[in-house]
């Protein structure tokens, strides 16, 4: 078994000084997904332990936490929130053995959504066979017979034990091929990313650390901290795998070029609701549970048009976002500025587009219908400005300006930048302490940058 073969791209960009909120963040996005770190195995069989380790918040804080891990899953070989992702092919036939080293001799499963399961050894528990030890293991058995987005979760105690990190994805890739979500053509995308949204009451993570099972009450749950694949903002912007996180490998930084479409794929984690807020442009919604969308006919695609999602309690949801920036109302590439021509369908700024030509250039994929229009307002002058570190200078993607010295430098490739989020403020937050919580960035660069 092994780290799934991602090659992970380096800093990405920032422009825009529209978040004023995030100009202080020390992280910088700088590795971003092409495709989703998890594992996979050759022959389709994992060993999962589940145990305990303590996760980094990023106000300086920590939380004891029970997750799974397995061989090769993460650097430090330790359990990690959430669990490993499986990156699994359609047809596979997948055995997972899991054996329980939680403290206190607590027993400990998985159920698998979306899958027919088999489970065997072990000890007998409510949902599904248990682990009750490391000498317990217990066997489950599946077939991946249907592509899509899925999750795993502990089936014991699942009120407890969800909450305290026992969670993690499966993906299925479809026979049609790794650059499909599904097998049907409308969902190609070029770039994926993960959003699994979790939350977290430390005053539960406490009691539970110190043995005192009986004093725990979820009905009063009450979270402080909101995570995107076990890291609170800004941690989520750092590499993946970085060191001192090691209990939480998995990043979120999406990252593409205009034209290009991103698979994001949403996963309810935890046992409460999160409104995902994704800015810079409507998306289509394609499946749900791990099924496409589709019409009566059961052939043809349904998309459902959003700008937020809301996340439930165990449901996964896959959507396609594009960007080109139509009509934002200026030419993106530089306007008539003739320090950055370009043309658009072949035609020069300030030439007519003849008619019948294709809406988007098929090179940038600018809107040719924006071709050559200034820049709507005029910009103070840099004294009057506060700058935030992705900001490049310039409105003009891959275009920049001098900027006082020791601003900016987040940017390398000059692109513009857009905040995807919780759309509930209180889930914005680290303990109270804004910004941080369930947030990321999107960056578009220009086209043409390498995203491997």
């Amino acid at each position: 078994m092994k780290v799934s073969d991602i090659t992970r791209p380096k800093s990405g960009v920032f422009a825009i000084a529209a978040v004023a909120a995030l100009l202080w963040l020390p992280v910088g996005i700088a590795q971003a997904q092409a495709r989703i770190d998890g594992i996979t195995s050759a022959t389709n069989n994992f060993s999962f332990t589940a145990g305990a380790g303590e996760v980094s918040t990023a106000d300086g804080g920590s939380i004891h936490f029970w997750g799974f891990h397995a061989p090769g899953s993460n650097p430090a070989e330790v359990p990690q929130y959430p669990g490993p992702t499986l990156i699994l092919d359609q047809g596979d036939a997948v055995t997972i053995n899991l054996t329980s080293n939680l403290p206190f001799a607590k027993c400990t499963s998985m159920v698998f959504p979306g899958h027919s399961v088999t489970a065997s050894g072990g000890s007998d528990g409510l949902l599904t066979k248990e682990s009750c030890g490391p000498a317990d293991v217990v066997t489950y058995t599946f077939t991946a017979t249907e592509p899509g987005t899925y999750m795993y979760y502990s089936g014991t105690d699942p009120k407890l034990q969800i909450e305290m990190g026992l969670v993690g994805a499966i993906i299925v890739r479809p026979t049609q091929g790794e650059g499909f979500a599904y097998n049907h053509p409308e969902t190609a995308f070029d770039h994926e990313v993960m959003f699994l949204l979790t939350s977290m009451d430390p005053k539960i993570h406490q009691l539970a650390e110190q043995n005192r099972f009986g004093e725990i009450d979820v009905t009063a749950r009450w979270p402080v901290y909101w995570f995107i694949n076990g890291r609170a903002a800004p941690d989520d912007l750092a590499d993946p795998f970085v060191n001192w996180l090691p209990h939480q490998p998995y990043n979120c930084t999406p990252r593409m070029t205009p034209g290009q479409r991103v698979l994001v794929r949403i996963l309810g984690g935890d046992q409460d609701q999160h409104p995902l807020h994704l800015h810079g442009n409507h998306y289509s919604e394609i499946a749900r549970y791990g099924r496409l969308l589709l019409l009566d006919d059961g052939q043809t695609l349904a998309p459902r048009k959003r700008f937020t999602t809301l996340s439930v309690p165990g449901q996964t949801v896959d959507a396609i976002f594009e960007w080109t920036g139509e009509k934002l109302g200026w030419d993106i590439y530089g306007g008539t500025d003739v320090n950055l021509p370009h043309t658009c369908n072949g035609k020069a700024v300030g030439q007519a587009q003849d008619p019948g030509a294709p809406k988007y250039d098929p090179v940038t994929h600018e809107y040719c219908a924006d071709h050559g229009k200034p820049f709507p307002v005029v910009l103070p002058e840099n004294q009057n400005l506060a700058f935030g570190g992705w900001w490049s200078g310039s409105p003009y993607m891959g275009s920049g300006e001098p900027l006082p010295p020791g601003e900016g430098g987040l940017n390398p490739n000059l692109g513009y930048f857009f905040m995807w989020h919780s759309h509930t403020e209180k889930e914005l937050t680290n303990f109270d302490i804004f910004p941080g919580g369930m947030l990321s960035m999107m960056v578009v660069e220009p086209p043409g940058t390498t995203i491997p």
